[in-house]
């Protein structure tokens, strides 16, 4: 299914055949999604996080409306019919999930965020057979295997001592309970009403939204609103646009191309990233580990989304 109108056609060319890619497509949210971790867990105590995640979706849903608007003719009556399904997607994937991963960067460290994540993939082939009966190659048993041990390996710099001595806090349980709400939503990508891209994309960003608004307003009531600062609004700006509208249209639509399995090990590239960014951006050396668990990663992500050769 061809993420520009949500129905099969010929494979397009240009910029557009990215769409078609689905090992670019992985690195979208690989990338943005270690930002938004970095960016909640340094904003912790000064944003609260059912305001960014209030705003990121609401901004995230006006943003993306001139895009959609051109499809949401036929595709609202397709959603509609399908609204038990689109309710689910929107509070496991828009409105849980993100909201609960801010929770957890008000107590624990950025590290802790990130390997809880790479927990998901694991989650997802359970539920995908849980729900789906759905099995696990062999191909794709390698690639998860060596994929999750790459970003053990970037995690831990190399030494697996170092994960028996994390220190797990209160806000790890809440990223745990996001992770589970994320892969839940991974698996359940199927069902989703066969549409247009944008307009499901809309309208799981509008309906998080809303799902989202009461528990803002208690928020804000209870004595924590939204700052009007330039952090408070870059954040916004960050995880509307990057995290939320590029990263979900990418992931959903590699959840069409190689299924929910092997989309899965996107979060893995979330350290991959982490680890890249600290060096350009902060100065960080590279040391031998970082080599190995990239390498392992990309392994695996090549052993998981490589077609099987024509018999």
């Amino acid at each position: 299914m061809n993420i520009q109108d949500g129905a099969p056609k010929p494979r397009a060319k240009g910029l557009l055949s990215l769409a078609d890619q689905p090992l670019f497509l992985m690195l979208v949210p690989g990338l943005f999604w270690a930002g938004n971790a970095i960016l909640a867990r340094g904003l912790a105590g000064e944003v609260p996080p059912v305001g960014l995640a209030f705003w990121r979706w609401t901004l995230a849903a006006i943003l993306i409306l001139p895009l959609a608007w051109r499809y949401l003719g036929r595709d609202l009556a397709v959603m509609a019919r399908s609204w038990p399904i689109m309710l689910v997607l929107s509070a496991l994937g828009i409105s849980v999930y993100n909201t609960f991963l801010y929770f957890g960067a008000q107590t624990t460290t950025a590290i802790n965020l990130v390997m809880l994540q790479t927990l998901m993939p694991v989650l997802v082939v359970i539920g995908t057979f849980l729900v789906f009966r759905e099995m696990v190659t062999p191909r794709q048993g390698a690639g998860i295997i060596a994929s999750l041990a790459g970003a053990l390996t970037l995690i831990s710099h190399g030494d697996p001592a170092v994960l028996a001595h994390l220190d797990f806090k209160t806000g790890d349980l809440w990223m745990l309970a996001a992770v589970v709400c994320y892969a839940a939503y991974t698996v359940l990508l199927r069902l989703r009403p066969v549409v247009h891209g944008f307009s499901f994309a809309f309208a799981t960003f509008a309906l998080g939204a809303t799902l989202l608004l009461p528990f803002y307003l208690a928020e804000t009531h209870g004595g924590w609103p939204m700052p009007l600062t330039l952090h408070a609004a870059f954040a916004v700006g960050y995880v509307s646009v990057l995290a939320s509208i590029l990263a979900y249209l990418a992931f959903n639509r590699v959840v069409e191309l190689v299924g929910a399995n092997t989309a899965g090990l996107a979060v893995h590239l979330v350290p991959v990233f982490g680890t890249i960014l600290a060096v350009l951006l902060l100065g960080e050396s590279l040391h031998p580990y970082h080599g190995m668990g990239i390498a392992l990663i990309a392994t695996g992500i090549w052993l998981a989304t490589r077609k099987p050769a024509a018999s």
